[in-house]
């Protein structure tokens, strides 16, 4: 299948997006939270190597396809990697419908204006070019607005904007992330920044060029209808951002045209001790909730 049939069903999206691409630094709390202790591996390979193993049975869950998930973003690692025999970016799509995006930032910059901008990528251009090699159809990218100030506000949405440039040109989609931090006294101040500040860089960019947009979810319901409606917006994507699964469930199903990109929320409650059958009725009822808020709006 094409990568326009790929962008239909990002487009429609009659369903949600995984994000499997917990990095290095969230690696040993996402592992933690799955019941596997730091004292159960040895340095770098074998903690990737059991992060991997739990993305590949999320991959491979019975209710983990395209019905209701339409994309799934993974790390670095994952795409190397195999899921049953096949390259993981190409079973995710082949075998079970899903659009696989990666994660291509390094990180975050020390906080200044109240916002962290990413970490320079020199090696970016390469590693676009494994991504088409290995299927890829898109990219994630994350930045942090801890404040409403509007230097901080645009030094990030200005940075996001201007890779997602190279992304562009190298043929994938870029999923735009400034993720605002939920517990900030002035999060709807921040909010009414952001929006302002990735319009501005919406009608700057050239005529037929799209982005994804991935936003915390807002105070206020509806808050980014305008970028939801932009032309050259394919799709605006919900980060649960420590919210509770029930919690963001709740506040996405006010927001008409988003729909979700959960990690922590997707993965909560599954466990490396269930058996298969646990495992696996706990994954559906997850994606089960997810997509009914994802469809809701």
């Amino acid at each position: 299948m094409s990568k326009s049939s790929q962008t239909d069903l990002i487009a429609k999206g009659q369903g949600f997006i995984a994000a499997l691409d917990q990095s290095g630094g969230s690696t040993p709390k996402a592992l933690r939270l799955y019941g596997i202790n730091e004292d159960a591996y040895n340095g770098d390979d074998e903690m990737f190597g059991m992060i991997h193993q739990m993305r590949a049975r999320i991959a491979q869950a019975p209710s983990f396809t395209g019905e209701k998930v339409v994309g799934a973003i993974l790390f670095e690692k994952t795409m190397d990697g195999d899921i049953d025999g096949l390259p993981a970016a190409q079973f995710i799509w082949e075998k079970r419908g899903v659009v696989p995006f990666l994660k291509v930032d390094k990180g975050l910059e020390a906080e200044e204006n109240g916002a962290q901008v990413m970490k320079p990528m020199p090696d970016l251009d390469a590693l676009l070019d494994r991504a088409n090699d290995k299927g890829i159809y898109g990219t994630k990218m994350r930045s942090v607005i801890s404040a409403a100030n509007e230097t901080g506000v645009k030094a990030v949405v200005g940075q996001q904007f201007e890779v997602a440039k190279q992304i562009l040109a190298k043929g994938l989609m870029p999923i735009v992330e400034p993720e605002v931090t939920i517990t900030i006294a002035d999060k709807s101040e921040a909010e009414d920044m952001l929006r302002d500040a990735i319009l501005a860089e919406l009608d700057a960019l050239p005529e037929g060029q799209q982005v994804m947009l991935k936003l915390s979810l807002p105070n206020n319901a509806n808050q980014y209808k305008a970028l939801v409606d932009h032309p050259k917006v394919l799709k605006v994507v919900a980060l649960s951002g420590g919210y509770s699964r029930d919690e963001a469930n709740s506040m996405l199903a006010q927001n008409s045209g988003m729909i979700a990109s959960f990690s922590r929320a997707l993965t909560e409650g599954l466990s490396a001790q269930q058996t298969e059958d646990e495992f696996n009725a706990m994954i559906a009822n997850s994606i089960e909730g997810i997509y009914q808020a994802s469809i809701a709006g």
